[in-house]
């Protein structure tokens, strides 16, 4: 019998859907909160990004274009005698005292009363331990690594799915917060990610879908918390300063009609690829798509959704069944969020019959785990909605893909040259640094002044360079004391991810 994740046996999945196509901000979620400057303030080291126009005045002869990560397989799989599934609502939080990368993971066993959350480790983010941690009792041993903050709670009320790591808080029993509970969320404290402290806090409203991520720039904890829309899963947002006091929640994200449309279509094509696993049930009159988790993080100077929208392809008495596919969204306020990429899949399903995890339900990764030029998102992968006779031992892992650093979307030209001017800005920095990929080509920054006329022109970078900065062929931008610029990028065979100012 199929039920809600949150409800969950260990034969039981969750799921995620495959294509997204892009949000019309302000058909869809207009902005309430916030309007854009006639001039823009250019934070010193904050790299402008081109998922939405914020920087943009114009562009010529450029393709906006999604990148999707590369995928690594799964990192994190059920090995331990009692697993069958293991999933994943947060991500790997960094600890800088033990050196190590801390992981809180969904864990699905043979029986439903055991389910829980259980705890692993890696020292580099791809090989990961489950030490015993001694605190619940799984087919008669402690010898497991399951986190217990009351030995007796069973699933879904000992659920501990979302974690952030906050080093700045000076009560060192509260670095690590986190929600407990699979339907609403009460926030509680750890010292270590491993032992948990329920101050008794006022639960805040939700379905069983939540996630939760940690804005270091403002100080804010960010949680989205399913709830029924217009079009059925949705999600509304949740902010706090302390982790204690919560805002209402407001709905911020749910599919429409565009969706709608979409999903048909995407049914269709999955169907018809012999390559892709297909559902087990299919009834066109059920086909639809709606939100089933959506994650935020900031990135640089917005914030980045990756929701995953699950597409129905039948329903029934035990549940429904269906796919996941992730997209990518942006907001400048939380409120307002842009589809990028024409709804299209950001993250999609791998190909049935060669191992891999995400075949069938994909949840879509917290945020990012910088690694140096290299963004790391640890997902959710499983291999059915609805569970076949024949099934694998295991179903479901926490799989790895990454990405280039800023490398959501880039602006590209080919042998036209393109050309990107920005908006009029203000800024502190004397030095702009691009992340451009011109190997085959050139790029040519040009400093303009209030009215448009160049006082600056670089020498031509060619290469593929993360982080390359401008060399003046002639002009330059130091000891102008803050006035009004804009930059205009020329590029031939060439794609351009960010630019930034440093000092």
């Amino acid at each position: 019998m199929k039920k809600n994740l949150c409800t969950v046996s260990s034969f039981v999945l969750i799921v995620f859907a495959l294509t997204l196509p892009r949000m019309s901000s302000g058909t869809y979620f207009p902005s309430k909160h916030s309007q854009e400057p006639a001039v823009l303030s250019l934070t010193i080291g904050e790299r402008q990004l081109f998922l939405d126009d914020y920087s943009i005045a114009k562009i010529e002869n450029l393709d906006r274009t999604l990148h999707q990560p590369q995928k690594k397989g799964a990192v994190v799989i059920p090995d331990r005698p009692w697993e069958v599934s293991l999933q994943t609502r947060c991500a790997p939080a960094w600890d800088a005292e033990r050196g190590l990368y801390k992981l809180w993971l969904i864990t699905s066993t043979r029986t439903s009363d055991e389910a829980g959350t259980t705890y692993a480790e890696s020292q580099d983010g791809i090989h990961w331990t489950k030490p015993n941690l001694r605190q619940r009792e799984i087919e008669g041993s402690l010898e497991n690594n399951f986190v217990a903050l009351e030995p007796t709670m069973k699933w879904p009320e000992n659920a501990i799915e979302n974690v952030v790591y906050d080093s700045e808080d000076s009560d060192p029993s509260r670095r690590f917060k986190g929600f407990l509970g699979c339907f609403d969320r009460e926030p509680i404290f750890s010292p270590d990610g491993i032992r948990w402290s329920r101050p008794g806090l006022p639960k805040i409203p939700s379905q069983d879908e939540s996630n939760l991520s940690y804005d270091s720039k403002t100080r804010t904890f960010i949680a989205t918390l399913k709830q029924t829309g217009p079009f059925g899963r949705s999600h509304g947002l949740a902010t706090s300063h302390d982790f204690i006091t919560w805002t209402t929640p407001e709905l911020i994200f749910h599919a429409d009609e565009e969706d709608q449309l979409r999903a048909k279509r995407n049914i269709a094509e999955r169907l018809a690829n012999p390559k892709l696993a297909p559902p087990m049930h299919s009834d066109p009159t059920a086909y639809k798509a709606d939100i089933y988790n959506m994650p935020i993080f900031r990135y640089e100077g917005l914030y980045v959704s990756l929701p995953s929208v699950y597409h129905t392809t039948s329903l029934g008495a035990e549940g429904d069944d269906g796919f996941h596919l992730i997209q990518l969204a942006c907001s400048r306020d939380l409120h307002e969020w842009i589809r990028v990429g024409d709804r299209q899949a950001f993250i999609g399903p791998s190909n049935k019959g060669i191992g891999a995890y995400d075949t069938m339900q994909i949840l879509p990764p917290s945020a990012p785990v910088m690694r140096g030029e290299e963004m790391w998102f640890y997902y959710t992968g499983i291999k059915y909605r609805s569970v076949p006779k024949d099934r694998d031992p295991t179903w479901g892992a926490v799989c790895l893909a990454t990405l280039r650093r800023d490398g959501f979307v880039s602006l590209d030209a080919g042998d036209t040259p393109g050309v990107l001017t920005t908006k009029p800005f203000t800024t502190e920095g004397d030095q702009i640094h691009v992340n451009v990929d011109s190997g085959s080509g050139t790029l040519f920054v040009e400093v303009l002044d209030e009215e448009g006329s160049p006082i600056a022109e670089s020498q031509p970078i060619v290469g593929d360079f993360p982080k390359a900065s401008a060399e003046w062929k002639w002009g330059g931008i130091d000891n102008l004391d803050g006035p009004v610029l804009s930059l205009r990028f020329t590029f031939r065979n060439a794609s351009l991810y960010s630019f930034w100012f440093s000092e």
